[in-house]
């Protein structure tokens, strides 16, 4: 008998066994719970940031505050940021329980709604960056061909914060576009028959 596999000899468990495809299944579901703890945590924060961010200048005697919705893509950065939030806690939840019970996705139509589900949050949190940096690379750059002013030198302090969710639905996205990978490996490996996957 070997401590810690030393001097095991190579021909004790083949490859491809069954004790490494379940390691390699614990690893799998690890990270995803990782990943979508990671993604629920930063799309929430992103919501957060943009969604209370506020600012009041005061140009002459007039009162101005800048807000969210006063740009439709970041309020659809929030909405979307906010959806992404609870499906994550969501899944989360679902890949706990998983665990705790051992039992791995087995149900073919389950596992299509997943990476279906995945594939959705992923493609509206691109679609709602892509909105939202646009908005914010006008206001920092203005226009100066229709004569749009740089609303970013009035109100720096409201696009640092708007900055900050920005990059915090950025790298939520990046763990969604992963989480989406890992979805797509759980499903298709259903269709692997009786491999070592």
């Amino acid at each position: 008998m070997s401590y810690l596999g030393v001097g095991v000899s190579p021909g004790k468990y083949a490859a491809g066994s069954k004790n490494d495809s379940k390691a390699i299944d614990r690893k799998v579901r690890l990270a995803e719970l990782i990943l979508r703890t990671a993604v629920c945590g930063l799309a929430l924060v992103a919501a957060l940031l943009v969604a209370t961010d506020t600012q009041v200048k005061e140009i002459f005697t007039i009162r101005k505050k800048a807000k969210f919705t006063d740009m439709k893509s970041l309020v659809m950065l929030v909405v979307v940021n906010g959806v992404a939030a609870a499906y994550s806690l969501v899944q989360t939840f679902r890949c706990v329980v998983g665990m705790v019970r051992g039992s791995v996705l087995f149900n073919k139509p389950l596992a299509w709604l997943i990476f279906s589900a995945d594939q959705v949050m992923a493609y509206m949190i691109v679609a709602a960056i892509g909105a939202a940096a646009q908005s914010a690379a006008l206001a920092k750059l203005g226009e100066p061909q229709v004569e749009w002013m740089k609303v970013c030198d009035m109100y720096g302090k409201f696009c640092t914060q708007v900055g900050e969710g920005i990059a915090s639905s950025v790298i939520a996205c990046a763990s969604m576009i992963i989480v989406s990978a890992i979805s797509a490996f759980s499903l298709f490996r259903l269709y692997a028959g009786n491999k070592a996957w």
